[in-house]
């Protein structure tokens, strides 16, 4: 595996992006390094500051004193006097200044490694790929900015004229750039997407509201952009951390670790790594799918979401499951959480019990 060549996708997702930090010093112990970084909003800062050739540890010790204020102060001028049109919930300098405190002025072709940042032009809607030919003289630091420009929170950035917003708006885990480069391996981290339930979201206030919005709009633009997924093969890393909000501050070394023990327990499996010959995303399980007939109202929406034919309304308009037994990727069944009635329920099967008639050993949501 260390002699793979592979480029690495960090996507956005908030201060939950501190997993990144995680995932590349797990690949760093493996003695892993991807010869060149795909970064989209919070992966593009992580992604830049270690091609700029910054020790992963202080990176570390710097995502782990992060606090609110570094990052977020509410535009009480722009929002006085501009009122609707204020640009953004919150300052750009707060920011602006811990990026280029990072990254000073230095231009794509100054970096040890390569790397490519993902943003869009807010009047065009074209996706741009900073660090790509033609695209390299700009300050790495403007990049990254303009990709952190989550709209409503943070002003878009103006480099050369045009003026550039988050790279989520067209591709939070844009993969197929990476695709496009002739790797034969993409390893892509997703910190962004979440199919965990919220709590009390409509009482929260319109930066918990927009934020919630961009996640549920993150995570289908992913479903959607890897469903059918064949090459180059993928490792997908999600971390456990859709419990926590984008923009949680009080969690910030769990993020770290939780992104390390994501790559350490795909690299630790030999499984978890395709072949140069295989296909498809992994790593992958096998599940056991399951209608509870009780809760089924008969609504359909399994007939919507899930693949063609797996699911069938029986004669009493019941779902029921006609290919119990799958084998999903990270990316496969999204539409268990498309239930209303939460009655399609998931059980992954231990590699011994798979011929068996045992009860699987966990039950995933």
């Amino acid at each position: 595996m260390k002699s793979r060549q592979f480029s690495l996708i960090l996507g956005g997702g908030g201060m939950r992006g501190l997993a990144h930090i995680g995932v590349l010093q797990c690949l760093e112990d493996y003695g892993m390094y991807p010869q060149e970084v795909v970064g989209s909003s919070v992966g593009s800062i992580i992604a830049a500051t270690w091609c700029a050739g910054m020790p992963i540890k202080e990176v570390r010790e710097m995502a782990i004193a992060l606090k609110r204020k570094d990052l977020f102060q509410v535009a009480h001028s722009d929002m006085a006097f501009k009122r609707m049109r204020s640009p953004a919930l919150y300052l750009r300098e707060p920011l602006q200044n811990i990026v280029f405190g990072l990254l000073g002025n230095i231009t794509f072709k100054d970096l040890k490694h390569p790397l490519i940042v993902n943003t869009v032009d807010i009047n065009s809607g074209a996706q741009i790929f900073w660090g790509t030919p033609g695209l390299q003289d700009v300050k790495v630091a403007d990049a990254v900015a303009a990709s952190c420009s989550l709209p409503g929170f943070l002003p878009p950035r103006e480099i050369n004229g045009r003026f550039y917003i988050d790279g989520a708006a067209a591709a939070n885990l844009p993969v197929r750039i990476a695709a496009a480069r002739g790797r034969d391996l993409l390893i892509a981290v997703d910190v962004g997407s979440t199919g965990l339930m919220r709590a009390e979201v409509q009482d929260a206030g319109f930066a918990s509201i927009y934020a919630r919005a961009q996640e549920i709009a993150i995570q289908t633009m992913k479903d959607t952009r890897l469903d059918g997924w064949k090459s180059p093969p993928m490792v997908l890393l999600q971390p456990r951390i859709g419990h926590a909000s984008m923009f949680s501050f009080s969690q910030n070394e769990e993020f770290v670790d939780e992104g390390y023990r994501a790559a350490e327990k795909v690299l630790d499996d030999p499984a978890g790594i395709p072949g140069p010959n295989e296909t498809g995303i992994f790593p992958r399980r096998q599940v056991r799918l399951r209608v509870a007939q009780e809760h089924c109202t008969g609504c359909g929406a399994c007939l919507i979401h899930a693949p063609p034919g797996l699911f069938v309304l029986n004669e009493l308009n019941k779902a029921e499951v006609i290919d119990p037994v799958q084998e999903w990727s990270p990316n496969d069944g999204g539409y268990v959480r498309q239930c209303p009635t939460y009655a399609i329920v998931a059980q992954t099967i231990e590699a011994a019990h798979v011929d068996s008639s045992a009860p699987p050993s966990d039950i995933s949501p």
